[in-house]
């Protein structure tokens, strides 16, 4: 069994930092625009699965430079987002 990169790791930490208040962001999103509590439920547990599956790939499977766009993307996305609501 291989150990995992350090890159990887922080890639992933960072990933998941910029990506819970984008869930956040999300949730609140849909409410505001439904104000059904299943469907801010819904947006929030498609957007956790997301990101979930995104951090998982970054840590085994992703090369380096797609790795690193991700975190730039959801970080850039998550500053935008906050600043906007």
């Amino acid at each position: 069994m291989s150990a995992v990169e350090t890159w990887r790791v922080i890639a992933t930490a960072l990933l998941a930092a910029a990506g819970l208040p984008l869930v956040l962001v999300v949730m609140a999103k849909v409410r505001d625009r439904t104000q059904s509590s299943g469907q801010v439920a819904l947006g929030g547990v498609i957007t956790l699965t997301l990101l979930v599956v995104v951090g998982v790939l970054t840590l085994t499977v992703l090369p380096g430079a797609v790795s690193w766009a991700l975190v730039a993307v959801a970080a850039a996305a998550a500053g935008v987002m906050l600043l906007a609501s």
